[in-house]
């Protein structure tokens, strides 16, 4: 708790009420999907609090402290890629990869001897990613995306916000995306993006595929979002396809094709909300009727 206190008193806390219910509400549905398949994670609950930085990032370091950077909000308008990032780092957490982190990073003799305010300093200098490895970007990608399968949000968002991030560090990028997702010891963007929508159609059972923003269904295009809502077309096919593998993967594919309002549903999972620039939503699902 003292590593908490001080991680506060160095960054700021932001006192936005909406943020905060939100990042609460994450953080609980988090806590319980992790605990499904980890139920290590009740022995050591999480810390967490928002920041005032106004950069895009999250960090979690020792002690199962995490903390979101107010910035982070800016660019991520959908709580569910919010929470991909938070899974992510927790996925840090219950790897203990900030302790390994340190350990590689500083000198053992000083991180030894080091007490109280020392150990908050070096602790929040990991931050920035410090000592953190492509194997452990790897393993917490991988952890995320289980984690997110166990939660209410669509696990299309593990590969819609690498999308949304490639969307925003086009042609030289934002230098706060770059500097979290940048660099030789981070797997690329595209990779992470691409390992994702290979876990997807995993989930889907084989049946979901993407390729060039289309989405496709048993191998037959299904659709083809268009930019809309403050998202490319990539991004929005990246959720439509996390839909269709939950629908896939709940066995929501033996029910009916419907329509309610402009949304395509499948049984009870909603597939697809046809936007300005998209086929209709009954051209839609008279299509995804047909392939499925």
């Amino acid at each position: 708790m003292e590593l908490y206190q001080q991680l506060r008193a160095q960054y700021g806390v932001n006192q936005d009420p909406e943020l905060n219910a939100q990042l609460d509400r994450i953080m609980a549905n988090l806590t319980k999907g992790i605990g499904t398949v980890d139920p290590t994670i009740y022995d050591m609950p999480y810390n967490y609090f928002i920041n005032n930085e106004k950069s895009f990032n999250a960090f979690c370091t020792l002690g199962h402290n995490l903390s979101v950077n107010r910035g982070l909000f800016s660019i991520l308008t959908m709580e569910d890629e919010v929470a991909v990032v938070l899974a992510h780092e927790m996925g840090h957490g219950q790897k203990n990869h900030s302790a390994k982190g340190m350990q590689r990073s500083i000198l053992p003799q000083i991180l030894a001897n080091a007490t109280g305010s020392i150990v908050g300093v070096l602790a929040a200098n990991v931050w920035n990613n410090q000592g953190i490895t492509k194997p452990m970007e790897w393993e917490a990608d991988n952890m995320a995306f289980e984690y997110i399968t166990h939660t209410p949000y669509n696990p299309g968002a593990t590969a819609a916000v690498w999308q949304r991030v490639m969307d925003n560090t086009k042609g030289g990028g934002d230098s706060a995306l770059l500097f979290l997702f940048g660099g030789s010891d981070h797997p690329s963007e595209k990779s992470r993006r691409d390992n994702y929508m290979k876990k997807l159609t995993e989930y889907s059972g084989g049946h979901v595929e993407q390729k060039d923003g289309q989405v496709l269904v048993n191998g037959e295009v299904f659709a083809f979002p268009a930019d809309a809502g403050g998202m490319s077309g990539e991004e929005r096919a990246c959720l439509v396809m996390g839909n269709l593998a939950s629908a896939y993967h709940n066995g929501h594919n033996k029910s009916d094709v419907t329509v309610n309002g402009q949304t395509v549903m499948m049984g009870p999972q909603a597939i697809i909300t046809a936007q300005d620039g998209d086929e209709s939503a009954e051209e839609l699902a008279s299509r995804l009727a047909a392939i499925k």
